[in-house]
C-alpha cells in the first residue's frame, strides 16, 4: 500500500504537515490543539469546540456561518474533543472541494481557510466575552451529554471502571468535564481561558489532497501563524512503577444486564518495539469476532451478551468488555482471566496468528484510505514521537511470531476489575 509521504515543517507558532495526494477531489484540513490533561479548566476545554464552530467576528451567528460554508460548495466542518494518552486534544476538521476540478477558478481553498482561521482565532467575542447565548446553549447541549452517559451503562461502566483503575493519574479524568462546574462559567470565564488555551497549546495543522507544497505553505503561514512564543511539547507522562495489586469493584445501579468490565496495563505503547505484537495479541484475545473472548465467553459458555477487548495505544492499557446476567459474574470472570492465562501459556494457533494479522493490516489499511483516517495514525505518531512510514507499520505487523504474542501477553498485569450490577444486589 503506498502512501504519499508525509512533509513536516516547523512553523511560527505552529507544525504544518503536509499530505500531497492526487486520490481525493476535496482538501482536508485538520487542526489539533494539545495540552495535558488537567482538572482545572477541563470543562471549559470541552464546551470550546462546540462554541467556537457558532459564530465568528466575520460571520456573528450559526446561520451567517453555515450560509458561507455553504456557498463554499457545502463545505464541511466540525469539532471535538478527546483523550489521548494523558493529552486533552481538541479537534478540528474541514472537507473543501478542491478548486482545480471546478470550472471557475474560484479561491476556495484560501476562502475556506479564512473561515477556518477566523473559528480558531477570530471568534465571536463582545466585551471582552463570548456571545452569552451561544455559551449558554452550548453548557446545555454538554449538560445533557455528561448526563446521558449515566443512561449509556457500558459507556458508564467504562468510566467507573477508569476512574477506580487510574485514580490519582491524568487519565481517570472526564473528557467532557463535570457537571459541577457549569456554575461558574461564564462567556466571560470561558473568553478568559480560551485566550489562554489558544496562545499556549501545541498546534498541528494538517493538509491532505491535490495540493502544490509551495501555496499551500504560504497559505497555512497567512491563516495559521501564531506569536505563542514556542510550539515545544514538554508534557512528562505519569508512570507506574513497581507490582500492581488487582482490585475488584463491585457497584449497583438500576440495570437488567450487569456490565463486567477489567483493566490491564500492557506495559506498552505506540511506537514501543512490542506494539505491532500488541496489536495481533488483541484480534487473537477480544478485538475480532473470532477472539477467544467472543468464543469462549458468548458462543461456547453463552454467558454474555457481548465480550470485547480494546487496547489505549497512549497510555499503555488494555480493557475488556462484557454484558452478563448478574448471576454468571463469578463464571464469566473466570472464562475472561482464563483466556489471559491461555495467551500466556500460548494455547493459540499459528493460523489465528495470521487470520488477526491479517484483519488489524486489513484495519489499518481501511483507516488510512480515508484522509481524515490517515491524519489520526499520522497524529499517533507526533504524539508519540516516533515517525514510522505506512510500509513498515504494515511490514512490521506481518513480521509478529506467536513467540511476540507470549510476550507481550507475559507483560500484561491484571489491573482492575469492575462490575455493575443489578440493585437487587445479586451477584
Amino acid at each position: 500500500m503506498k502512501i504519499s509521504k508525509e512533509t513536516v515543517v516547523e512553523k511560527k507558532g505552529y507544525r504544518l504537515h503536509i499530505l500531497p495526494s492526487k486520490k481525493y477531489k476535496t482538501i482536508s484540513i485538520v487542526a489539533k490543539l494539545k495540552a495535558p490533561m488537567k482538572r482545572e479548566g477541563i470543562t471549559e476545554r470541552a464546551l470550546l469546540p462546540s462554541v467556537l464552530q457558532k459564530a465568528t467576528q466575520q460571520l456573528p451567528n450559526v446561520r451567517t456561518l453555515q450560509s458561507a460554508l455553504e456557498n463554499l460548495y457545502g463545505t464541511g466542518f466540525s469539532s471535538d474533543g478527546s483523550k489521548k494518552g494523558e493529552n486533552h486534544v481538541l479537534s478540528f476538521r474541514m472537507e473543501v472541494v478542491n478548486e482545480v476540478y471546478l470550472k471557475n477558478q474560484e479561491p476556495i481553498l484560501e476562502n475556506a481557510l479564512q473561515i477556518f482561521s477566523d473559528v480558531l482565532f477570530d471568534p465571536k467575542v463582545e466585551n471582552g466575552a463570548f456571545d452569552e447565548s451561544i455559551v449558554a446553549r452550548e453548557k446545555q447541549t454538554l449538560e445533557q451529554k455528561i448526563k446521558s452517559i449515566k443512561d449509556d451503562k457500558m459507556s458508564y461502566a467504562n468510566m467507573r471502571l477508569i476512574d477506580h483503575m487510574c485514580k490519582d493519574e491524568p487519565y481517570a479524568l472526564h473528557v467532557h468535564g463535570y457537571l459541577e462546574d457549569f456554575e461558574q462559567i461564564t462567556a466571560q470565564t470561558l473568553y478568559e481561558y480560551y485566550q489562554a488555551m489558544i496562545n499556549r497549546d501545541l498546534l498541528d495543522v494538517y493538509i491532505s489532497g491535490d495540493v502544490d507544497q509551495t501555496e499551500i505553505e504560504k497559505l497555512a503561514d497567512q491563516y495559521f501563524t501564531r506569536d505563542s512564543s514556542e510550539n515545544a511539547d514538554d508534557h512528562k507522562h505519569s508512570e507506574l512503577t513497581g507490582s500492581i495489586e488487582a482490585k475488584e469493584i463491585v457497584e449497583e445501579d438500576d440495570v437488567n444486564q450487569g456490565k463486567l468490565h477489567i483493566g490491564y496495563r500492557t506495559n506498552i505503547k505506540f511506537g514501543d518495539p512490542d506494539y505491532y505484537a500488541l496489536q495481533v495479541f488483541n484480534g487473537i484475545y477480544g478485538g475480532f469476532p473470532s477472539s477467544k473472548l467472543f468464543m469462549n465467553v458468548r458462543e461456547k459458555h453463552s454467558l454474555a451478551y457481548y465480550a470485547a477487548s480494546r487496547f489505549e495505544s497512549h497510555k499503555g492499557l488494555l480493557l475488556v468488555f462484557s454484558g452478563v446476567d448478574p448471576k454468571d459474574y463469578d463464571q464469566a470472570k473466570s472464562i475472561i482471566l482464563e483466556q489471559m492465562k491461555a495467551m500466556e501459556s500460548g494455547d493459540f494457533t499459528d493460523d489465528q496468528v495470521e487470520d488477526s494479522k491479517e484483519q488489524v493490516i486489513n484495519q489499518l489499511q481501511e483507516t488510512m484510505d480515508n484522509a481524515n483516517g490517515l491524519i489520526e495514525v499520522l497524529y499517533h505518531q507526533t504524539l508519540s514521537g516516533k515517525d514510522i512510514p505506512a510500509e513498515e507499520l504494515i511490514e512490521n505487523i506481518r513480521n509478529v511470531k506467536k513467540e511476540d504474542i507470549i510476550k507481550v501477553a507475559e507483560k500484561i498485569q491484571l489491573d482492575t476489575i469492575y462490575f455493575l450490577t443489578s440493585q437487587e444486589g445479586g451477584e
